[in-house]
């Protein structure tokens, strides 16, 4: 009894660190499409937790976001291709790591 205790225990520790280190849809996005451009300011990109860069962005309103993010867009300080130039992404996901991009600046 005391090892099959001892052995739920550990395996709960273990699926709660899993848990812990697995990344929201959002950022798994952000990191296998988006970095690229954000993380370093490419192309005019806002950066990645530069709320100085967001804040003009952010006050046009999450589906102005979302919009460019998925059609693409082309501004006086840059440009935003669709889905990143990758059109396989769902919108959902890309919605999402919009939404994990703006965490990171409020």
């Amino acid at each position: 009894m005391r090892t099959h205790v001892l052995c739920i225990t550990t395996a709960i520790a273990f699926l709660s660190i899993g848990v812990a280190w697995a990344d929201s849809p959002g950022e798994s996005t952000y990191k296998s499409s988006c970095g690229f451009c954000h993380d370093a300011g490419a192309a005019g990109a806002p950066k990645l937790g530069a709320a100085s860069d967001w804040s003009a962005r952010s006050a046009q309103g999450n589906d102005k976001l979302y919009e460019h993010s998925i059609k693409g867009f082309q501004g006086s300080k840059g440009f935003m291709p669709a889905k990143g130039g990758n059109g396989a992404i769902a919108d959902a996901d890309v919605k999402a790591a919009v939404d994990f991009m703006l965490s990171k600046v409020k």
